[in-house]
């Protein structure tokens, strides 16, 4: 029977060898008083050696050592110095094997270990099969069978066997859920999901490809497109109550796997496996088209609101000639009038020779229809989108589960006369008694509804984006109190740092507020505030000077001599043989690692380079375009690109040259724009401050160590605020982060709540921070020196108040259930009114206030901003130069094509910087080697950014396969 290899060559050395580094040794080698006393009982020195070497290589990694198998120099070492004996002594051991035989029965019957065999083997194998249902990947299911066998003394058998038994644990568990979706689906179902596979749209691709095709809509067009892929889901009616008792993450293998299949490759398979492939893939998609749905209705309210605000904002600009000529002819009046008062004639006769009455009606008229022009806001105009919502609202708001908080019943009755539920009057009780709303609605014919259902339809976007309105089978837009953490859980959760008690927090919050403040007030007293001053109750603030020294500019230039050049090609090979990058992208199918590493790594450069797989296809000497192709659909996903990354960012931290840098305690986060070609389709939005041109943005985390440990794409128009968070509980190098910088674009109330709540400490780089307020528990008691700068009064009631909700807010982003941009998102949408985003406003405000003031007298943090942000930047200038493809244009029409785009470059990003750490580490050495300076000090100025020894462009050769 061949070998059956779901694990990776490093997976299997991380699982099965010895062990070398310190930390392991201690651990699992140490030997204690009964263990020596059991060794000492043995003849010979040699004999005393192998007994306590193969008594730990039993423990860990829980095997039995190999006929001649070298043993690593750590491993001796360190067992002599215990033993009281010399390394070379174990060079004499077990040239008897009966000697090893005896041993391994001595520790079997004084230890209690167990074989592999037998009962005990079959127990194991049943549990295996039970763990492999939850196993998220293979290596995690190998890991549970070793540490499961070390637990119960059991040894291990051989590397192939493990192997072999996690395959067919696997294989079982994954024909068991199969079945179990199959059996829970009619006859006449399982006949509609197969029907998906033979029939066609527009005699072209078959329904079931035709379904997975969609994206967020940017008009009514795709909203209806997106609608009849939505209604055809619902009308096969498969109950999501079919996917119950499955793992998330075997429903997540299974839509990915549909989503990837072509229709034939699916009708190949087994009748079970498709049928659990195509109901998964139905349900989710569902979910994710009304999502989507959604999503697109809030573009075209957003596109209507552009469109009404430019009509207004162009009248304006027409109506200024006519606003300056009946200023001219009304001054000219005055001027008139003036003169005939001076002169003592009577006003109307003057009015009849110049201008005339007939004119000066005329003037008054002209002046009248101005001032309403110039008074105008848009909501004067957005009934011109009408036509467009007419198009797809009736048949959206009848295909959406809509459901609603009590706030927004009235709401709901007025969508359901949109959508022709109900027949009655329309309403207006779900507007504000002070919108603006209501004076254009009753401006409007008593038979004209046309405004009336745009601004339903308006405040459904509202409604959706708040949570007050959500859906009930959702991804995005699911009940949020169903979605938080409930109250009774939130204590088990480890990583939420803030006191389950509100009083507790309020009481330290006093504290630090009064001594920060009487600090400051002290510094400001006698002119001790660095780089600035308060002076009538004004603060002013000077700029922070540069301290880089001039040295450090020389030691770059000459490290980077030292580089030497290199393709691109060799570096990806060389990084991927120190870190195993390529680990990570498993098949999407079976989880075995990818065996095609070049292939692997053309694509992942195709992405990275923002070439493409065709254009990659012609520029490499070993692979064509349809296997690119075949690699790229099954082994590239988000995922395993966050995994590859996390790997190649751990292991950077780790060379010695990074530690010059920072701890990898703390990060700056930034976005950076890159421009999308006219015919993009998702998040392509035009920002002004980049340009007419549309786009999107990556919005990347970078540690201190230069590492860009996560990155996210976001639309180009939306505030970078809600997303500083994401990017830090991503994965573990986010959690460990202590410090965060931002700039001015993550600065918000919210995020300074957030930040403090879940443990990290938010600076951001706040642009005209004199204007900021400072906000105190009671201003009376303020220091007379600040009370210029305090903007008011700390509402602690209605923090306390609202603590339970808050506590089961942060807990839902710490246990990583719901994203904390999606949150923040939702709280800065919230009525003004809500009480739980007025109390994280609260919240934010007082960690602003004692942020301010520490900014304010700690230089240090200031010159620690500058210098994290600035690194931040300069990753901006790498990827500038990787984005070679293309004109630097993401002209991908899908999110998820863009996604893989941005990923991919900052995974390259990532691994150049990885070379580049190593490298300059051991120019560093080089020139210690030769008696040269290199200080400490003035390596922390060293950037491992560099590219001007890569080569980027022209052939990509790699070694014959």
């Amino acid at each position: 029977m061949p070998r059956r290899q779901i694990l990776s060559d490093r997976q299997r050395a991380a699982l099965f060898d010895l062990p070398t580094n310190e930390a392991t040794l201690l651990r699992h080698y140490t030997l204690a008083d009964d263990d020596i006393e059991h060794i000492r009982s043995r003849r010979r020195a040699h004999n005393r050696f192998g007994f306590a070497l193969q008594l730990c290589v039993f423990r860990y990694p829980g095997r039995l050592l190999q006929p001649g198998e070298i043993i690593p120099s750590e491993i001796t070492e360190f067992l002599a110095a215990q033993l009281g004996i010399a390394p070379e002594d174990l060079t004499e051991y077990a040239h008897r094997a009966e000697t090893r035989r005896e041993h391994l029965a001595d520790l079997r019957e004084i230890y209690g270990y167990k074989m592999f065999s037998g009962q005990g083997a079959r127990d194991l194998k049943t549990w295996l099969v039970r763990e492999a249902e939850t196993a998220r990947s293979n290596l995690d299911l190998a890991r549970r069978l070793v540490e499961q066998c070390r637990q119960s003394q059991t040894l291990l058998p051989g590397v192939s066997v493990v192997e072999r038994l996690c395959a067919d644990a696997l294989v079982a568990a994954e024909r068991k859920i199969d079945s179990r979706i199959a059996e829970r689906l009619s006859e006449t179902k399982q006949a509609q999901l197969d029907s998906l596979l033979t029939e066609l749209v527009d005699e072209r691709i078959s329904r079931f490809v035709w379904l997975r095709q969609f994206e967020v809509g940017k008009n009514s067009a795709g909203a209806s497109r997106l609608l009849d892929r939505l209604e055809l889901l619902q009308a096969l009616g498969i109950p999501t109550e079919t996917l119950d008792g499955v793992p998330p993450h075997r429903i997540a293998r299974l839509r990915r796997q549909g989503e990837r299949y072509f229709a034939d490759g699916l009708r190949d398979i087994s009748s079970d496996r498709r049928l659990a492939i195509l109901a998964v893939c139905v349900v989710e998609w569902q979910a994710t088209i009304a999502d989507a749905v959604v999503e697109t209705h809030d573009r075209i309210v957003g596109k209507t609101w552009r469109d009404a605000k430019r009509l207004c904002d162009a009248r304006v600009d027409d109506a200024k000639a006519a606003v300056q000529q009946t200023l001219r002819s009304f001054t000219e009046l005055g001027t008139v009038l003036l003169a005939a008062h001076s002169d003592g004639v009577s006003l109307e006769t003057a009015v009849s020779d110049t201008p005339g009455w007939s004119v000066l009606e005329e003037l008054v008229a002209t002046s009248a229809q101005l001032t309403n022009t110039m008074a105008a806001d848009p909501l004067a105009h957005v009934v011109q989108g009408h036509r467009r919502f007419r198009r797809y609202a009736p048949r959206m708001l009848k295909a959406l589960d809509i459901k609603a908080a009590p706030v927004a019943i009235s709401l709901v009755n007025a969508v359901e006369s949109i959508g022709g539920k109900i027949d009655r009057a329309k309403p207006t009780d779900f507007l504000r008694k002070n919108s603006k709303w209501h004076r254009h609605l009753k401006a409007q014919p008593e038979d004209d509804h046309r405004l009336w259902e745009v601004a339903v339809l308006f405040h459904l976007r509202d409604a959706f984006r708040s949570g007050d309105i959500w859906l009930g089978h959702s991804k995005r837009y699911a009940d949020l109190k169903q979605a938080l953490v409930p109250i009774s859980a939130v204590p088990a959760i480890p990583t939420l740092t803030m006191p389950l008690d509100p009083a507790t927090w309020l009481s330290d919050r006093k504290v630090r507020i009064t001594d920060s403040l009487n600090r400051l007030a002290r510094a400001a007293r006698h002119g001790a505030i660095p780089g600035g001053s308060i002076e009538n109750g004004t603060l002013k603030i000077e700029l922070l000077t540069t301290a880089v020294p001039d040295e450090a500019e020389e030691l770059v230039l000459d490290l980077y001599r030292q580089l030497p050049d290199i393709r691109i090609t060799d570096l990806l090979l060389e990084v991927d043989e120190a870190t195993g990058f390529t680990d990570a992208f498993a098949h999407l199918r079976t989880g075995a690692p990818c065996k095609d590493r070049i292939g692997l790594l053309n694509v992942l450069l195709a992405e990275g380079l923002n070439l493409g797989l065709s254009k990659m296809a012609e520029a490499s000497n070993t692979h064509d375009y349809l296997q690119l192709s075949r690699l790229s659909r099954w082994h590239i996903e988000s995922e395993a690109i966050n995994r590859a990354l996390a790997t190649v960012i751990d292991a950077q931290s780790t060379l010695p040259m990074a530690k010059f840098w920072g701890a990898s305690t703390t990060a700056s986060s930034d976005g950076q724009f890159f421009p999308a070609a006219r015919q993009g389709e998702a998040m392509n939005l035009i920002n002004a401050k980049y340009g007419n041109a549309p786009g999107l943005k990556a919005y990347t985390h970078v540690s201190d160590q230069f590492g860009p440990f996560a990155t996210q794409n976001i639309p180009a128009t939306v505030s970078e605020a809600p997303y500083i968070l994401d990017g830090l509980l991503m994965n573990e190098t986010g959690k460990r982060i202590k410090e965060q910088y931002a700039d001015t674009g993550g600065f918000t109330d919210h995020v300074f709540a957030v930040s403090a709540l879940l443990g990290y400490r938010f600076i951001p780089r706040i642009r005209g921070l004199p204007s900021k307020r400072l906000y105190v528990f009671d201003p009376s008691t303020a220091p007379k020196e600040l009370r210029g700068l305090i903007g008011g009064k700390i509402r602690e009631n209605l923090v306390a108040q609202n603590w339970p909700d808050i506590l089961r807010a942060v807990a839902t982003m710490a246990a990583g259930i719901m994203p904390p941009s999606q949150l923040l998102k939702k709280f800065a949408s919230y009525p003004r009114q809500h009480e739980l985003a007025v109390a994280l406003r609260e919240i934010g405000r007082i960690e602003r206030t004692l942020f301010i003031i520490e900014w304010l007298l700690d230089t240090d943090m200031q010159r620690r901003a500058q210098i994290g942000l600035n690194k931040g930047e300069a990753h901006h200038a790498l990827k500038n130069a990787l984005r070679i493809g293309r004109q630097g244009e993401i002209r991908d029409r899908t999110a998820e094509g863009q996604h893989y785009r941005m990923a991919g470059l900052n995974l390259l990003a990532a691994v150049i910087i990885y070379w580049n750490t190593d490298h300059l580490g051991r120019a560093v050495t080089a020139r210690i080697d030769d008696g040269r300076d290199s200080q400490p000090e003035l390596l922390s100025h060293i950037s491992p950014l560099g590219w001007a020894h890569i080569l980027l462009t022209g052939e990509y050769r790699w070694p014959k396969r």
